[in-house]
C-alpha cells in the first residue's frame, strides 16, 4: 500500500484499537483518572459513555493494561448475552471450573466461592463489559444482583459498563432505577476539539514511523476536525483515504483535494463533495490498481 511511499513502519489510522497509538487527550485521560480513582474506592458501578466511534473500546484495552496489580478482571467484550449465559461467561473469566456444565443456583454458589476466595487473598475483582448498552434487560438486572455480593466493608465485585449513549435513556426507564442508583461514578466521553484532532493525526503518525515533513497542514486538519465532528474513527477513516489518495498520485502533500475525494468516498458524507471529485478519485484508485497488477504482481493487462 503506501507504506514505503511515506516511510512508515505500520498504517497510522486503522479502526482497530490498539493501544500503542494512544494519545491522552484531556477526555481520555479523565475518563481514565476517574476509572482508576473509581476502583479505587471499591463501590458498585462505573460508567462511561460515549458516541459512536469515541475511543471507548481504546480506552477499555488502556484500563486493562494499567489496571493495578491486585485487580482480577473479568472482560467481557460482547455483552449481548442472557442473564444465564453472562453467568457463565462471568464465571469463566474469573476461573470457575466446569461452569458451563452447572446448574444456575450451583453456578451461582460458585461465583460468590470464588469472591470470596480472591478476596481472601487481598484481591479485587471487576467486571468489565464493553458495548453495554447492548445488554438484555434481564441481564442489567443480574448484574445488579451480583454487585449484592459483598462483605460488611466492601463489595466483592465492581462492574464497569462502556456504553453508547442509547444506555443512558435505557436507565432512565423507571424500571431501571435501583441499578442507576448503584452506578456511582459516570462519564461522557466529548469529541475531539480541532486542535486535539491536529495533535491526533500528526501524533498517530509518529508512532507509524513517520519522519517527513508535514502531512497534513493545519488547515487541512482543522478542515478534518470539522467533517469528522471530532470522532477519531471518522478521522481515521478520513485519513486513511487520504494517504491512499495521495500515494495514487505519487503526491508527498495531502491537498483539500484529497480531503474532498476522502469525504466522498465515506458513507453519510458524499453530499458535501461534487460528484466531479468521486469520478477523479475513482480514476486514481483504479489507475494505482493497474500499476500494481502490471508492474508487482507481473500480470498482464
Amino acid at each position: 500500500m503506501y507504506l514505503y511511499h511515506f516511510g512508515l513502519r505500520e498504517l497510522p489510522f486503522t479502526l482497530t484499537p490498539n493501544t500503542s497509538f494512544y494519545l491522552g487527550l484531556e477526555p481520555h485521560n479523565e475518563a481514565l483518572a476517574v476509572l482508576l480513582t473509581a476502583l479505587k474506592t471499591g463501590e458498585g458501578f462505573i460508567k462511561v459513555v460515549g458516541e459512536v466511534g469515541t475511543g471507548k473500546t481504546l480506552l477499555c484495552r488502556k484500563l486493562l493494561n494499567e489496571i493495578p496489580t491486585h485487580f482480577v478482571t473479568a472482560y467481557i467484550p460482547n455483552p449481548y448475552l442472557k442473564p444465564d449465559e453472562l453467568r457463565r461467561a462471568v464465571a469463566v473469566e474469573l476461573g470457575v471450573k466446569q461452569a458451563q456444565r452447572m446448574s444456575v443456583q450451583l453456578l451461582t454458589e460458585r461465583i460468590q466461592q470464588r469472591l470470596l476466595e480472591l478476596h481472601s487473598q487481598g484481591h479485587s475483582v471487576v467486571l468489565i463489559l464493553d458495548e453495554a448498552q447492548a445488554l438484555p434487560a434481564e441481564s442489567l438486572e443480574a448484574l445488579r444482583l451480583f454487585t449484592n455480593i459483598e462483605t460488611e466493608t466492601r463489595k466483592l465485585l465492581q462492574v464497569v459498563l462502556f456504553a453508547q449513549p442509547e444506555l443512558d435513556e435505557r436507565l432512565a426507564e423507571k424500571s431501571f432505577r435501583q441499578l442507576k442508583q448503584r452506578i456511582t461514578f459516570s462519564y461522557s466521553l466529548r469529541a475531539m476539539t480541532a486542535l486535539e484532532v491536529e495533535h491526533y493525526i500528526q501524533h498517530r503518525l509518529q508512532v507509524a514511523g513517520y519522519k517527513g515533513m508535514n502531512l497534513f497542514s493545519r488547515a487541512i486538519a482543522k478542515k478534518i476536525a470539522k467533517v469528522s465532528l471530532g470522532i477519531p474513527r471518522l478521522v481515521n477513516i478520513i485519513c486513511h483515504k487520504m494517504l491512499m489518495l495521495g500515494y495514487g498520485e505519487g503526491s508527498y502533500q495531502l491537498t483539500t483535494k484529497h480531503l474532498a475525494l476522502a469525504i466522498q468516498d465515506t458513507e453519510g458524507m458524499q453530499s458535501k463533495v461534487p460528484k466531479k471529485f468521486f469520478l477523479l478519485g475513482f480514476l486514481i484508485i483504479t489507475a494505482v490498481s493497474l500499476y500494481y497488477s502490471w508492474h508487482v504482481t507481473g500480470i498482464s493487462i
